[in-house]
């Protein structure tokens, strides 16, 4: 279903701020309209939010029991975040878009399925067809708009993670309209560089004569110049008569610093998003900190951009999946470890570690590599040569009753 389908047939008024923001998008000073399309276009945009996403993916959401360490597996809760939020995405979908939406509106919206007390299921809603409004009693609700009807959807049966949000207000901020005009220059490069390359790389200029010329002179002439435009045909030498002499008028793109205003505008955007450029391939200088310093890279996108987001989605699922009795007995979080399955030596070492100070058993950490449990497997163990601080000093009590071995026969 497209973006016009969704408002056939519904009068659209000034105050359809959704509407408006979807069709026309928002307004830059560099001229250009920045909408999430137009944004998803630049490389830069695209790779920070699919990294976002992809990251998101990997991550699984658990629930837990009272204990806060037991998982809280067969109940339906569990089911829905872990397994499959409804029967048309799979956790890592629903998550992701959940990532996508943050990125691009500020917003994510999933209207929850109830049959009786029990939920179901969460369906995931465009963001630019749900409106955040108030009642007289000044009750949140949600207007939602599909195939030009308006539906709405009590707060209860909304499930609404946000990010950046200012006081008094009932949607998150938009990162692509706070930051439209940011956009909008890098759109106006990328633009340029795409006139240059279709001109053949050739600059605008003008043609000078001394002598006065026809009507008829002037269109053949376009004619014959308009045979070496276009990047098949660069490189081509045009030849001029009748005195004629071509004066060049705009920079050229190394003069234009072409190349750096299009690298600067790729940080720019990793800016935006929290996300290190070299993770999406950007090499700043022609270097790149690849074997190096990336470890700390990944480890600043992982405290920077995902654990807010992250932190988000978990207290949102708190408010708008449980109950006042739920939240008491139940916890929601995403499990950070699902970053080390593409790393072998790292995730062998975080294992051994929990392993040997006793806060994974055996069967735990098998269970991370998908290996069956094995017997004894469920008690922790720790290293031997740890003992309790208050310990540390005391002298080992002598054993009475050891014999001490005769001296051997001479």
């Amino acid at each position: 279903m497209g973006f016009f389908d969704r408002w056939a047939g519904r009068p659209i008024k000034l105050t359809d701020g959704a509407f408006w923001r979807g069709f026309f998008g928002l307004g830059t000073t560099s001229g250009e309209t920045v909408n999430y399309d137009t944004a998803l276009a630049l490389d830069a945009v695209w790779a920070c939010v699919n990294l976002i996403a992809n990251s998101v993916k990997t991550l699984p959401c658990l629930v837990y029991g009272a204990d806060g360490v037991t998982l809280a597996k067969g109940t339906d809760l569990y089911d829905l975040l872990h397994d499959m939020p409804n029967m048309d995405d799979t956790a890592p979908d629903f998550w992701s878009m959940a990532a996508i939406c943050l990125c691009l509106d500020g917003n994510f919206f999933a209207e929850k399925k109830m049959i009786g007390d029990r939920l179901v299921a969460l369906n995931p809603l465009h963001p630019l067809c749900v409106d955040v409004c108030r009642n007289s009693r000044n009750e949140r609700y949600y207007e939602f708009t599909e195939d030009g009807k308006k539906r709405r959807i009590s707060e209860k049966n909304m499930f609404h993670v946000r990010g950046a949000i200012l006081p008094g207000c009932d949607r998150g901020l938009s990162p692509i309209g706070v930051v439209r005009n940011t956009l909008g220059n890098a759109m106006a490069a990328e633009k340029t560089a795409g006139k240059m390359f279709a001109g053949g790389m050739q600059a605008a200029g003008i043609l000078s004569s001394d002598q006065i010329l026809k009507p008829e002179q002037r269109k053949q002439l376009g004619e014959v110049l308009g045979q070496f435009a276009g990047s098949e045909r660069a490189g081509k030498i045009a030849v001029l008569e009748a005195g004629l002499k071509y004066q060049q008028l705009t920079v050229n793109p190394q003069d234009a610093q072409m190349l750096e205003t299009r690298q600067f505008s790729v940080e720019q955007i990793c800016r935006i998003f929290g996300v290190p450029p070299v993770m999406i391939g950007h090499a700043a200088n022609g270097t790149t900190t690849w074997g190096s310093g990336i470890e700390q890279l990944i480890l600043q996108f992982t405290k920077t951009c995902l654990t807010p987001m992250l932190r988000s989605i978990e207290a949102a699922a708190r408010r708008d999946l449980m109950t006042a009795a739920e939240r008491k007995t139940t916890s929601v979080k995403f499990s950070l470890e699902g970053l080390l399955r593409g790393d072998s030596a790292a995730r062998a070492e975080f294992l051994s570690k929990m392993v040997g100070a006793g806060i994974y058993t055996v069967d735990e950490a098998r269970s991370y590599e998908d290996k069956a449990k094995i017997e004894g497997g469920n008690q922790s163990i720790v290293n031997g040569t740890m003992q309790p601080l208050a310990k540390v000093g005391e002298a080992k009590p002598a054993n009475l009753n050891v014999t001490a071995p005769k001296p051997a026969a001479a």
